[in-house]
């Protein structure tokens, strides 16, 4: 069992930037495939970032490419998503995740077994 705590988010304007963290506890943090997803009002949750074990390998979603960075720091089990140059489209709930069996380029909700509470961010244009 994991739990996972974000923190980060808020109200920022159109360009500006956010960092959101999320804080494991519980069992050996370095176990697991860590994954970013997003819901915006009215819209099924979607796939963000994702991050192996190591840190080393991380996918994005091609609408955040470029300007969000996905990365970890197991000795504080924490990962951190630094979001720049953001937009209203970026509007959502954000959601930290982890999966004890994935390897590489987990997309789908189902592949994970444990969620955050989410953090809101909103984008004001």
């Amino acid at each position: 069992q994991v739990q996972l705590v974000e923190s980060g988010g808020g109200l920022v304007q159109a360009g500006g930037s956010l960092r959101l963290s999320c804080a494991a506890s519980g069992r050996t943090f370095s176990n697991y495939y860590m994954g970013w997803f997003r819901q915006a009002p009215g819209k099924e949750r979607e796939f963000v970032a994702t991050i192996n074990w190591n840190g080393r390998i991380t996918t994005y979603a091609d609408s955040v490419k470029g300007r969000f960075t996905f990365s970890r720091d197991n000795a504080k089990a924490t990962v951190y998503l630094q979001m720049n140059s953001l937009r209203p489209e970026d509007t959502a709930v954000y959601y930290c995740a982890a999966s004890t069996f994935c390897s590489y380029g987990c997309y789908d909700v189902a592949r994970y077994d444990y969620w955050g509470q989410g953090t809101q961010v909103t984008v004001s244009s």
